[in-house]
């Protein structure tokens, strides 16, 4: 039996899945590393316990294989993107890698909207105005930290990184660069006007290569060190969002992919860039001369979670003898739709797609003295799918009405959450067997840079089983009414938001 690994390299942990060479899951591995935070919005990850966890995952991957009779065919890489890291000469790192979730650069986003150069770096990059963008956080780095931007020799992102300590090649895929704002998606090159900006040179960015690019020659001592030949070729891969397309087969117009885990996002493929006049959605690329166009959301399963750590009654949960989250789901289904008139905005971490305002937050609104915690908890729910629908509506009026919807992520977990999606979106919702997405992604990218497969449609054939959830329509009806209402008090509440943030900030100092 030969064998591929797909690795995912998320925002607080990293992944492997080990698959024999008919995308068959083998089995996985998880290694985890801290997000430093802190009441400024930092969001940091130390690199090198990236690196570490990466070579962990994959020795624990190679020694379930048996390399002995069979070969490990490839590695292929996802990864969170829009992440960043200043490099010396020597490519070590003077920055910890600087999240998406990072929030620091928010008022040097908020000035660069203003300027009319904005809606040009948008329709060239595809990449929205935002603290999360690589473009926004060098010139916010240029700004207030000019000594360090002086000393960066480099300029890296975490796979990047990653394939340097490894091959000790300074490379990208196009997936993950396109990602930056510092990328031209007419050209596939640094785009000029944007590299002025962050005050950086073509010469600092490393070279980008395709996804299908294959790297060889481990370093010695990672090959050890992961237990593999160091001849294994690795496969640069794309960014997570890309690959959970290509994992679940979402790879035309009208095939909608929707992921919840920490965060969610919901995108749809393309085969050439399409740029949103209104900028509420991205634009990047999956590989060569395929595109993903969507919405990132940063308040997805994290806000369920606070709710159940606040809402959930700890002595019920004790006499009821499952989890929280198990109670949870039974008290939300017990509640009706619309939550007895409560409306909840999951906005607890800023948002992204579709306002793209960092100082967004959170609230209850309705709120009467006859409210329950299980109308809270229900509201919470319906709120973070009423989020993800604006962005579905975007995603809708600007590539048509899709013919499929496909949901993946740590939600599928809960029944109640799958019909509510399907209620308030008031589609199909087709939910596969679980599995890692991206890594599947990673691999049949892999596949394709091997000559094993000649077309990525055949990802199909690797997915296992799909459920499918219907509208109910009662539901549906009362979540049209309820719906409209969720937009109107978000535009209303909108002006606010910078002034609580700002108060909360002087409270926190």
């Amino acid at each position: 039996m030969d064998y591929l690994i797909g690795v995912d390299v998320g925002t607080t942990s990293t992944k492997a899945v080990l698959y024999n060479q008919e995308a068959k899951v083998i089995a996985s591995f998880k290694a985890g590393y801290t997000l430093y935070r802190d009441a400024s919005g930092m969001a940091e990850q130390d690199p090198e316990a990236i690196v570490t966890a990466v070579k962990q995952v994959i020795r624990q991957a190679s020694q379930k294989a048996d390399l002995v009779t069979g070969k490990l065919l490839a590695v292929s890489f996802s990864s969170a993107n829009q992440s960043l890291i200043l490099l010396d000469k020597n490519h070590q790192p003077l920055t910890r890698s600087i999240t998406w979730a990072d929030t620091r650069a928010s008022r040097v986003a908020e000035d660069l909207r203003r300027q009319l150069v904005a809606k040009t770096l948008f329709a060239h990059t595809g990449t929205p105005i935002h603290p999360m963008s690589p473009l926004v956080k060098l010139m916010w780095l240029k700004q207030t930290q000019p000594t360090l931007m002086a000393k960066a020799r480099y300029i890296a992102d975490i796979k990047s990184y990653l394939f340097w300590k490894l091959f000790q090649t300074f490379k990208v895929d196009i997936s993950i660069a396109s990602c930056t704002g510092l990328f031209n998606l007419q050209t596939s090159t640094w785009d000029e006007e944007a590299l002025a900006l962050a005050g950086v040179s073509e010469e600092q960015l490393p070279e980008i290569v395709k996804g299908t690019s294959q790297a060889h020659d481990l370093v010695p001592a990672a090959a050890q060190e992961m237990g593999i030949p160091a001849n294994t070729p690795f496969v640069y891969g794309a960014f997570d969002g890309a690959l959970s397309n290509l994992g679940v087969g979402a790879l035309k117009p009208d095939t909608v992919a929707i992921t919840i885990g920490t965060s969610a996002a919901v995108r749809v493929a393309t085969t050439k860039p399409v740029i949103d006049p209104q900028e509420r959605l991205f634009c990047y690329a999956i590989d060569e001369g395929m595109y993903v166009v969507g919405g990132p959301i940063n308040n997805g399963g994290d806000v369920f979670q606070w709710a159940v750590e606040h809402l959930v009654d700890n002595s019920a949960v004790k006499q009821n003898g499952g989890s929280a989250y198990d109670l949870a789901n039974e008290v939300i289904a017990s509640a009706p739709a619309g939550a007895h008139g409560l409306v909840f905005h999951p906005f607890l971490g800023g948002e992204r797609a579709p306002l793209w305002d960092a100082n967004a937050r959170g609230s209850f609104f309705g709120l009467t003295p006859l409210h329950t915690r299980a109308d809270m908890l229900r509201a919470v729910m319906e709120g973070i799918n009423f989020n993800i629908a604006t962005v579905f509506a975007a995603v809708r009026d600007l590539i048509g009405e899709p013919t499929s919807v496909t949901a993946t992520g740590g939600f599928a977990q809960s029944a109640v959450w799958k019909q509510m999606m399907s209620d308030i979106l008031n589609v199909t919702v087709n939910i596969p067997e679980s599995f890692e997405s991206g890594c599947l992604g990673a691999i049949t990218m892999a596949m394709k840079s091997l000559g094993l497969i000649d077309d990525y449609a055949i990802v199909k054939n690797f997915m296992g089983p799909v459920e499918s959830y219907m509208p109910d329509q009662k539901a549906v009806a009362t979540y049209q009414e309820y719906l409209p209402l969720f937009k109107q008090v978000e535009e209303l509440l909108s002006p606010a938001y910078s002034v609580v943030a700002q108060l909360q900030a002087k409270q926190k100092s």
